[in-house]
């Protein structure tokens, strides 16, 4: 299987393309999309970035092309047929969400995936996907110079977040040699870590600062201080009035306990409780959210549960599964 051999001759027999990510996107799908659109239109590829829903208010400084659209736009803005729909941090069609997945349906083209995820190998074959890369981002940046582009500030500030995010700056153990030889040829654009850093996360109000203290006091651990974590209200998110979008860093700060080593945030959102895990590497959250009904990387994980039993006793199951796993590695 050569990546970048299927990425060239995907392109390759393509004009129309149309590129999209996951529903609920952040910005290591939204930077993903973007840097790669903006690349191939330098190939002379009429291309087009189409979520299921428009893009966020927060994430528009990424965008200042108006690249993305949200499915309800598309016409109007690309009323050709494609002829290549490519899917960047997932690889699994109905992930792009409702609306992407009723109209991939109605399309007849091929689709390719670019991502990092565990996947089947079955989907690998005839894909971009690298699941020893540390993000979406860098696939798309080695894939970019496969095709003898250079990168310029706008791709590079779009790919530079995207790895930002994907890596949680740069701490997890899937960052290598590789990921910081895309890094340095971003960098060498002109763009600045601070601008990337600033724009993603220095977007805060005060309201965001008061939310986080009153999640950081909820934070627990088991007896033996290697489960830690925190809950997050609905409740909470509408009395603060800060974004979910914020709320995806919390969790980190739970690293940083000396003994812990799988971390946890519990979302209650009324009917169902989101389930995010981390860990610092040696251990496989991904595993673990599988147990659960989810999944996700070595590192970060989640699942969604229906919330049938009170909060405390989910968190409890959850903490007895996640200690049956530490014990069973």
């Amino acid at each position: 299987m050569d990546i970048t051999k299927n990425f060239q001759v995907a392109i390759e027999k393509a004009l129309n393309i149309i590129i999209t990510t996951h529903s609920f996107p952040d910005a290591d799908g939204i930077g993903s999309e973007i840097g790669l659109c903006i690349a191939l239109k330098k190939l002379g590829k009429n291309v087009i970035c189409c979520n299921d829903e428009e893009l966020l208010t927060r994430y528009k400084y990424l965008d200042p092309q108006d690249l993305v659209v949200g499915v309800d736009r598309l016409k109007e803005k690309f009323p050709q047929n494609p002829d290549l729909i490519i899917v960047v941090d997932t690889n699994v069609v109905n992930r792009t969400g409702k609306k992407f997945t009723e109209l991939y349906s109605k399309q007849d083209c091929p689709i390719l995936f670019i991502d990092h995820h565990p996947c089947p190998e079955s989907t690998k074959i005839d894909n971009c996907i690298d699941t020893n890369a540390a993000a979406t981002g860098q696939v798309i940046g080695e894939l970019i110079l496969s095709l003898d582009l250079n990168f310029d500030p706008q791709i590079a500030l779009a790919l530079y977040t995207a790895i930002l995010i994907d890596t949680s700056s740069f701490r997890y153990p899937t960052v290598t040699s590789r990921t910081h030889e895309v890094i340095a040829k971003l960098l060498a654009t002109g763009i600045k870590p601070p601008l990337a850093y600033n724009g993603i996360y220095g977007t805060k109000k005060i309201e965001h600062m008061h939310l986080l203290s009153k999640v950081l006091a909820s934070a627990n651990c088991n007896k033996t201080e290697e489960v830690a974590w925190i809950v997050l209200k609905k409740s909470e998110l509408e009395d603060f009035g800060v974004d979910i979008e914020d709320t995806h860093s919390f969790i980190n700060n739970l690293l940083i306990l000396d003994n812990v080593k799988v971390a946890c945030m519990f979302r209650d959102d009324g009917d169902s409780v989101k389930i995010s895990l981390r860990s610092g590497g040696e251990y496989d959250v991904g595993l673990i959210a599988n147990r659960l009904g989810g999944g996700g990387h070595s590192h970060s994980a989640a699942t969604m549960i229906r919330k049938e039993q009170d909060l405390e006793v989910i968190i409890e199951q959850c903490v007895l599964e996640i200690e049956k796993f530490l014990n069973e590695s």
